[in-house]
């Protein structure tokens, strides 16, 4: 699909998202832009209105399910008529083993890592079976193609979005919608700072020793799937650092 199309994508406030949201915007797209946290919303949807192109923004939180069909719902017009979606709204909360897990953190990834996705993509997928055309692009991440001692809610929730991104491809398949998958491994954004609960320390001591992603790397690998020929569909891209062989085996300098 060529660049002036319409893009949704959510979690645009930080890291991926908002590396995303920017590069979209340079590339020419247009962009409805997701968030929960309003301030950081109008601040990324600024930054890529100086680039010349139109932004709308809908402010709610993926875990609401109502609060995320009413804003979708109230889309009209040309900003109804979604070409592309990316489904990048997620996080990891806590690593704790299963017995000293928190139910509260369980329900926060559950809720946005896949019940957030799914609510979203039911109600941009009508649009684009109506249309005949469409991509969406699910955020997924190395714990959903392997698993590690103490991510078991995140590592399903990850493992889930990876069914569902396989079920939707053959579900929309006859309706010329393309499904893909892109899989991060270590990104240094908030993520870590948010599963250790503001704990910048320890957040950083994930990232040390080590040259890892960034956010823009993983946007430019993003904008490569989303720019492909009408028939070619990146299905499944893994991105790792060159240091991380697997989702716990990282060469770090001592």
């Amino acid at each position: 699909m060529s660049m002036g199309a319409l893009v949704l994508l959510t979690g645009a406030t930080s890291g991926i998202g908002r590396a995303t949201a920017l590069l979209l915007a340079r590339s020419g797209y247009r962009l409805i832009l997701t968030g929960r946290r309003k301030d950081r919303l109008d601040a990324v949807a600024a930054a890529c209105r100086s680039f010349a192109t139109e932004v709308k923004t809908l402010c709610f939180d993926v875990q609401d399910a109502e609060a995320t069909e009413q804003a979708l719902s109230d889309l009209s017009g040309q900003w109804a008529e979604i070409d592309m979606l990316i489904n990048n709204a997620g996080l990891s909360q806590g690593l704790n083993p299963v017995h000293d897990g928190l139910l509260s953190d369980w329900d926060i990834m559950l809720d946005t890592n896949v019940k957030g996705l799914l609510t979203v993509s039911r109600w941009v997928s009508r649009g684009m079976m109506e249309r005949g055309q469409g991509h969406i692009l699910n955020v997924s991440s190395i714990a959903g193609k392997e698993v590690y001692a103490n991510g078991n809610v995140y590592c399903a929730s990850k493992h889930a979005v990876e069914a569902i991104t396989k079920s939707m491809r053959m579900e929309l398949n006859p309706y010329d919608i393309k499904v893909s998958s892109i899989a991060p491994g270590l990104v240094e954004t908030e993520f870590s700072e948010v599963r250790f609960k503001g704990d910048k320390a320890r957040a950083a001591q994930v990232y040390s020793g080590f040259q890892p992603l960034t956010a823009e790397d993983v946007a430019e690998a993003v904008l490569f799937m989303l720019n492909r020929p009408a028939h070619v569909n990146i299905a499944d891209l893994t991105i790792l650092p060159s240091a991380q062989a697997s989702s716990t085996l990282v060469k770090k300098q001592v």
